[in-house]
C-alpha cells in the first residue's frame, strides 16, 4: 500500500516539475498528467508521475533528433 509520502498534492507537482498551478490543472483536465479528482483536489501518484515525466523526455529527445 502506498505511504503518504507516494502521494503529492498540486502544489508539490507545482513545485517539483516547476509550473503555475494553471497549467498543472489545465494538464490535469486534459488527462495529459496522471492524476486523480478527489472531491475538489487533485492528488498524484509519486512513481506514476515520475514514469509519466521520463516518458515526456524521451519523447522530446526523440522529435528534437529529426
Amino acid at each position: 500500500m502506498n505511504s503518504d509520502k507516494n502521494i503529492l498534492k498540486a502544489h508539490e507537482v507545482c513545485d517539483w516539475l516547476r509550473i503555475p498551478k494553471s497549467t498543472l490543472y489545465k494538464l490535469c483536465s486534459k488527462g495529459e498528467i496522471p492524476g486523480t479528482k478527489i472531491g475538489k483536489h487533485w492528488r498524484f501518484d509519486k512513481a506514476m508521475l515520475e514514469s509519466w515525466f521520463h516518458k515526456k523526455i524521451k519523447e522530446s529527445d526523440t522529435k528534437t533528433n529529426f
